[in-house]
């Protein structure tokens, strides 16, 4: 293993996050590399200051008073579904002109039809909580902002962040082969507002991207691209940008937005504002 394919590795290396085999082979290669020992120790500074210094915050009150104007409830965010309503009465007793069967059957009709309903339209009640406001999905999508946020500043902060210049999309692309299990599609070369400056390989929740780096006048911007099998990925609350479809976030000044396209997501991250980011994210899909 070479130090380039070690280098590649650090960031999973030094969080315990890589199998058996390619971490024998890391530290075997460790053990006679000062210099890739030194990028080591510079890994595990950085992402010990990220986590110490960067921390997640939970959903704010805002966001919850949202949720419950948009489903129309007065019931708080976090409280249990409402209870289903009480058993219903007994029936009442039949009118003696009827025949006694048709009577008992009629008085149960009455007696459970209504109750019945409620019960009804409280379990749709519940399913439509329970999906608008599952923690789960609302604490995996956070967890995803906050990781492409960390990775955009890991980014910024490396010595060497660009590993294959840019000489257009069709040379950075097939620098991908062999170093990912997937191609990343992105046929955007920059234009004079958006300068394409090359790419490099990173880690979205354990699996490898392709990290595209873009600038706008000073501000650096980190395109990631990483398989989307088995993660949790926002539903609703899209906004269109052409045909394009994006869940926008800002996290600790920066603004973030995700998409998904034929099982590979997106996470395009930068402090430029966010109108800039949104026409980069157009350009990048050729929907402008």
């Amino acid at each position: 293993m070479d130090c380039t394919a070690v280098r590649e590795l650090l960031n999973n290396y030094g969080t315990g996050r890589i199998d058996a085999a390619p971490r024998a082979e890391v530290e075997a290669h460790l053990a006679g590399c000062e210099p890739c020992r030194r990028a080591l120790a510079v890994e595990s500074a950085l992402s010990t200051a990220l986590a110490r210094k960067l921390p997640r915050y939970p959903a704010s009150e805002a966001l919850k008073d949202r949720l419950r104007l948009r489903l129309g409830q007065n019931v708080p965010v976090d409280d249990p579904a409402p209870p289903l309503p009480p058993s219903p009465t007994p029936p009442a007793p039949a009118a003696p002109s009827q025949p006694e069967s048709l009577s008992r059957r009629a008085s149960w009709r009455r007696g459970w039809t209504a109750p019945f309903a409620s019960a009804c339209a409280a379990a749709a009640l519940v399913v439509v909580v329970t999906r608008a406001t599952d923690p789960r999905l609302t604490r995996a999508t956070a967890d995803l902002t906050n990781e492409a946020v960390n990775d955009h500043l890991r980014v910024v902060a490396s010595t060497r962040p660009i590993e294959i210049e840019s000489g257009g999309i069709h040379q950075v692309k097939p620098w991908f082969s062999g170093r990912l299990d997937f191609a990343p599609r992105v046929t955007f070369s920059g234009d004079a507002d958006f300068s394409f400056l090359g790419g490099s390989v990173g880690y979205v929740r354990e699996r490898k991207a392709a990290i595209f780096h873009f600038r706008r006048h000073l501000h650096a911007i980190t395109l990631l691209v990483f398989p989307t099998d088995g993660l949790p990925w926002p539903d609703r609350d899209f906004v269109r940008l052409g045909k394009l479809s994006v869940w926008e976030e800002a996290s600790r000044g920066f603004s973030v937005l995700l998409w998904r396209d034929d099982g590979l997501g997106y996470a395009l991250v930068s402090d430029v504002n966010r109108r800039d980011l949104e026409t980069l994210a157009t350009r990048i899909n050729g929907t402008e």
